[in-house]
């Protein structure tokens, strides 16, 4: 990331609502924010120091150098940075150093618009958490409530869950609330677009007075920003510009396809290419990503699929078999694409192009994760130029044509 320009927004509602309906504005990281190079300068639990470092953790990314102290010091904090760059880790590092281990209460809680982001969130807090005896549990729908009912009652210092089965537990008086002190909101710009947005403030309502609340999100969209002041404090913002949004390291590439079913027999094609490493294909309908998956299985290809009508221990499973490498091609929706880190993955296929700017990068950043290198390669078909060419101008960014020896540079 580039050092990040040190200009605060302009005071006074009637100037901040200028600048954010001035669409060119970048919200740029708010004055004397410093980065911090090392986790020991961080005044860290030397306990969690070691989790940090036992995880694998050397040094602090671009985000975590900024963003990390002002959120221990209790600053409401939004805080934007590209896919792959350690956001979750982050969360789980502030929340282990702010949570009192040695009272059985909820003191944090994290809210993620995937059931697979949310336990991904808890596995790296209990992870990095391990020397401090850290208990977090994961409530997301498609799992059993009884077992809910029974951690919970049991007690525990961090839930990171989604927002349905959260606020289903508070109004059950399982998750009480009282001891809550900091509220995580995860790829906040999917939070609160409609889908989740009422169930949030359904759940803040619940929350005491005095809470420290954190945005974090690869986008930032102007919306986003305007309704935070209605829940945050005098935030500190860390964000990114949107020209600093292409994604270092991850050539970017599209095949001309004129017409849809063209797109199988380059799929097919390129599927050797694809198993060399591990790819995930992207398309924009669960339907479709049944039809495709079928069509590729009657095709003697060996290939697995996620999205959100499967039942979730069948998600569970899936995931598992790709992390672990069982499987090496997944072909899913964009449920996938938010947040989700496989280390192996170095190739993103959008079998369809998504549906909106934001969605591309969160997509191709599946790939490259932490400065590895990635490839995407883009079907397009002739009516979607337009929106790829819109794509390349939003973040500055060239996508050419897909070359001859594309399995070379993975």
């Amino acid at each position: 990331m580039a050092a990040a320009a040190t200009s605060v927004v302009p005071a006074g509602r009637s100037a901040r609502r200028a600048a954010l309906e001035d669409d060119k504005l970048v919200f740029e990281t708010t004055e004397g924010i410093e980065p911090i190079t090392s986790f020991d300068e961080m005044g860290i639990k030397n306990d969690l120091l070691r989790g940090i470092y036992a995880y694998g953790f050397e040094k602090p990314s671009a985000i975590q150098q900024r963003a990390v102290m002002p959120i221990i010091k209790g600053r409401d904090v939004i805080a934007q940075a590209q896919s792959g760059t350690g956001k979750t880790s982050m969360i789980a590092l502030t929340v282990c150093q702010l949570v009192d281990t040695s009272s059985r209460e909820v003191q944090a809680l994290i809210l993620s618009p995937t059931r697979e982001l949310a336990a991904q969130t808890e596995k790296v807090i209990l992870a990095i958490g391990d020397y401090i005896n850290i208990q977090a549990h994961a409530c997301i729908g498609g799992k059993s409530v009884g077992e809910d009912i029974r951690k919970l009652e049991f007690g525990v210092h961090v839930v990171s869950g989604t927002p349905g089965r959260v606020c289903d537990m508070i109004k059950r008086r399982t998750l009480r609330t009282r001891a809550i002190r900091l509220l995580v909101l995860d790829e906040s710009d999917e939070m609160l677009s409609r889908g989740f947005k009422d169930q949030i403030y359904d759940v803040y309502r619940y929350l005491p007075p005095e809470l420290q609340v954190v945005l974090i999100s690869a986008t930032l969209p102007n919306e986003i920003l305007e309704m935070t002041s209605k829940f945050m404090t005098d935030p500190v913002k860390i964000l990114v510009k949107r020209d600093e949004l292409t994604l270092e390291g991850i050539k970017q590439f599209f095949v001309a396809v004129e017409r849809e079913e063209w797109k199988f027999d380059t799929l097919c094609d390129l599927y050797d290419t694809l198993t060399i490493t591990q790819a995930v294909i992207f398309c924009n309908t669960k339907r479709k990503v049944d039809w495709l998956t079928e069509k590729m299985r009657s095709n003697n290809f060996t290939v697995s699929s996620m999205h959100g009508d499967m039942p979730q221990k069948e998600r569970d499973a899936i995931m598992s078999e790709f992390r672990s490498g069982t499987t090496r091609v997944l072909i899913t929706t964009d449920v996938w694409a938010r947040g989700l880190d496989v280390q192996q993955v170095s190739l993103v296929i959008n079998y369809d192009l998504p549906n909106n700017r934001e969605l591309y990068i969160h997509r191709i950043g599946r790939s490259g994760r932490f400065g590895r290198k990635g490839v995407a390669i883009n079907f397009v078909k002739s009516d979607d130029i337009k929106i790829l060419r819109d794509i390349e101008q939003y973040y500055s960014t060239q996508i050419d044509e897909m070359p001859m020896n594309v399995a070379d540079l993975i």
